[in-house]
């Protein structure tokens, strides 16, 4: 190897270190991230507990959790011509999941914070001791948001799956084509 080739793969381990340790470094905001919403994200939530994909694989698996997906959704353009087709682009998401779109921005309108709090509500069945699973991509700050929402509305038993769709897609899990929940005009 050359000393120029020595140089470069040790330029390139310094930067995957960086990297890889990069998101150790992220401190937590006193209140919701408003802004660059796909960056890395804190290895925790206080008050929430974080699992990996094996612990949300298994969990799911148990039926231990309600699964929560916050990914946002493009809404349907205003204003387009009578008689034009619109598709929604799907979103495919844990089976089983609860889809709550657009409930992880760090602020929500009255109706779509209230739209996230009865959304809950069904899918606790109204039990707020009921385990909720909150997840969306990597590297989403949606879900962190989402999930420090849930602690604030009074529910115990948060946990944050940060590695979302991604990481679980990625270890062979299962997805399908996800259905929001109904919402507010």
């Amino acid at each position: 190897m050359t000393a120029r080739g020595a140089a470069a793969l040790l330029f390139a381990l310094a930067l995957a270190t960086c990297g890889a340790n990069a998101a150790d470094d992220v401190p937590q905001p006193p209140g919701y991230r408003t802004h660059d919403y796909r960056a890395p994200v804190p290895k925790g939530l206080d008050g929430a507990r974080t699992v990996s994909t094996a612990q949300a694989a298994d969990l799911w698996r148990q039926g231990g959790a309600v699964f929560v997906d916050v990914m946002p959704q493009a809404p349907r353009p205003r204003g387009l011509p009578a008689g034009t087709i619109w598709r929604d682009k799907p979103r495919f998401n844990v089976p089983g999941s609860v889809f709550l779109p657009d409930t992880g921005y760090g602020e929500l309108a009255p109706a779509m914070a209230e739209y996230f709090a009865h959304g809950l509500a069904r899918a606790t069945g109204g039990d707020r001791s009921r385990p909720l699973l909150f997840y969306c991509l990597a590297d989403c700050w949606m879900s962190w948001n989402a999930a420090k929402r849930a602690l604030a509305l009074g529910y115990p038993n948060v946990i944050w799956y940060p590695d979302g769709t991604d990481a679980w897609q990625a270890a062979g899990m299962p997805l399908m084509e996800a259905k929001p929940e109904p919402r507010p005009e």
